[in-house]
């Protein structure tokens, strides 16, 4: 294959990884929606489409293996490989994570939440921003973004720690609590692990643009 096409098949790698993204991004946004209105019928959906995100992850996984197999790509061509084989599997577990709160969502049978929801969507704004910025990060080797964006996951984690606390004191309050109080502890927690792997996304960013693997979020460790 021709190096000039053999640039297009790895530009087009990099587009479905986006076009992955876009898929995870939508299932986070649209879990926690569902969540807030008490939509089954938007939450068995995004369950649903899971199945597409699948499929998908797999079928760029397999164009990643042709080109390593076809092509013997040079040391930098092959980390792009490399980190997009690693990247669309965190997307695809941000994904199960999504998929979690959908089904958090069917589990509460159409209830609303146990409070006005407020953290919670400023959590998931604050992971998908992370998702979203990190994708870019990836793809222009921003490795100061990358850093940066890493740093942020403190206020993933500062959210995640104010929701238990709050819902702590719901279950002590009222132990009938205790049961939707946990639902929403579930949210959280998947919310938190989505951020977390934003920050893997970062560091294979960083590997993209240096060759060297940093952990640049030591605190999910």
């Amino acid at each position: 294959m021709p190096r000039q096409t053999f640039e297009r098949e790895l530009q087009h790698l990099q587009d479905e990884v986006l076009t992955l993204g876009s898929m995870v991004e939508k299932a986070i946004t649209g879990s926690v929606e569902a969540l807030k209105r008490g939509d089954q019928e938007a939450a068995r959906q995004i369950v649903a489409d899971d199945l597409r995100i699948n499929r998908k992850r797999f079928d760029i996984e397999e164009e990643c293996i042709q080109l390593v197999a076809t092509q013997q790509p040079m040391a930098s061509d092959l980390r792009a490989i490399v980190a997009a084989l690693h990247i669309i599997v965190d997307l695809e577990r941000m994904a199960d994570h999504a998929e979690g709160i959908a089904r958090i969502a069917i589990m509460m049978g159409g209830e609303l939440p146990l409070k006005p929801l407020i953290d919670i969507p400023r959590m998931a704004d604050k992971a998908v921003e992370m998702l979203r910025r990190s994708l870019v990060a990836f793809i222009n080797r921003d490795v100061e973004e990358a850093r940066r964006i890493c740093e942020e996951d403190d206020l993933v984690d500062g959210l995640y720690d104010q929701i238990y606390r709050e819902l702590l004191t719901y279950m002590l309050q009222d132990p009938r609590n205790i049961t939707r109080a946990t639902y929403l502890l579930w949210v959280a927690h998947n919310l938190e692990r989505i951020a977390d792997r934003a920050t893997n996304i970062c560091e294979r960013a960083v590997f993209l643009a240096t060759g060297k693997m940093e952990e640049l979020d030591v605190s999910k460790y």
